[in-house]
């Protein structure tokens, strides 16, 4: 089935801050959040075990359980076990995402993207999602980011395990798509021109924003659009920098990101347009983009995300963005612009 027809809208919601991203989450915020979402209308959850090793999907199985399975779509990621035995957060090996989830559980989390792991890791989530069944399944970070000069060995691992076993899945019915969750464009690319393995589309994050675009732009998004597949961006608000936020790439923002959001917000504020409206629009406006999954984890951000998808943007926005290069000339930009 084609991402955009599985896919029950252009808002998602995905669970990273769930995970007790950046701060402890009390229990009731987190679970007012996504009843938040519910009564929003939402019908998409992105779920991860890497989330606070496996507290999103935990607290998503709870607050999920009783809601009708077959009004919502459920994705979740492979390539990281949760084990039972406790560890040391603040001494994971989390690439450039560091101590973003040291709030999490104290479980270790061990990196493997073999046919047998993968197996293990469906069931495990499934199991913390209190669901029998989950939609889609994102080979999680095999990239630069996590595993810098060592990624190549790592994909290659993924290539003979975790891809075949995924593609006989969804040939089974036992999920209907599969595809990478990344934050770098060169894995998706690499999986694009193997013979064989045939992802269904991508959960591609930070790398189609406002913030930055470009090289998605030139050198994915053309062969998704003519290979019939289909982008989910995450982290649409370059996490929380577009927004107002500390931090950019799970880190402290840049002086230069934080540069580049003045600008936007300043023509923002000339035009009466928020952030949010332009980090959503600008993101969906891409042909090949199926949804977008900003993450919350807070109530009233969902109201949020639901206004910023509606609010009207008039086009001498979008223009003046273009004019002062800080949209790539090539960007698809929303009707009307």
């Amino acid at each position: 089935m084609a991402l955009k027809d599985l896919l029950p809208g252009p808002l998602g919601f995905g669970t990273a801050p769930l995970g007790n991203m950046f701060r402890d989450i009390p229990e009731a915020e987190a679970r007012a959040t996504v009843d938040a979402a519910w009564n929003d209308g939402i019908r998409y959850f992105d779920n991860a075990p890497f989330y606070g090793a496996g507290l999103a999907e935990i607290r998503m199985g709870e607050a999920l359980a009783g809601r009708p399975r077959g009004d919502y779509v459920i994705s979740t990621k492979v390539g990281r076990l949760v084990l039972d035995e406790v560890e040391d957060v603040a001494a994971r090996d989390q690439g450039e995402k560091g101590g973003v989830f040291l709030h999490g559980r104290p479980n270790r989390v061990v990196n493997d993207y073999s046919e047998d792991a993968t197996l293990r890791s469906i069931e495990d989530s499934l199991k913390r999602l209190k669901t029998d069944r989950i939609e889609i399944a994102w080979v999680h970070d095999v990239a630069q980011d996590f595993y810098g000069d060592e990624w190549l060995s790592v994909f290659e691992t993924a290539r003979k395990g975790a891809f075949k076993a995924l593609d006989r899945l969804r040939d089974e019915g036992v999920i209907q798509a599969w595809g990478l969750g990344v934050n770098r464009v060169e894995p998706i690319e690499l999986l694009l021109d193997l013979q064989g393995p045939r992802p269904d589309g991508f959960l591609l994050a930070g790398r189609y924003t406002l913030l930055d675009h470009g090289r998605a732009l030139q050198r994915v998004m053309p062969k998704v659009a003519e290979r019939g597949l289909s982008i989910v961006v995450g982290g649409p608000y370059s996490s929380g920098a577009l927004v107002g936020g500390p931090n950019f790439e799970y880190a402290p923002a840049t002086p230069a990101a934080l540069a580049k959001v003045a600008a936007i917000k300043a023509i923002a504020d000339r035009h009466g347009v928020s952030m949010k409206a332009a980090g959503l629009q600008f993101a969906l406006a891409h042909p090949a983009v199926a949804a977008v999954i900003p993450g919350a984890s807070r109530p009233g951000r969902i109201a949020e995300d639901r206004a910023a998808l509606q609010q009207p943007v008039p086009a001498a926005f979008w223009r003046e963005l273009r004019d002062a290069a800080l949209v790539h000339a090539d960007a698809p930009l929303p009707s009307g612009a």
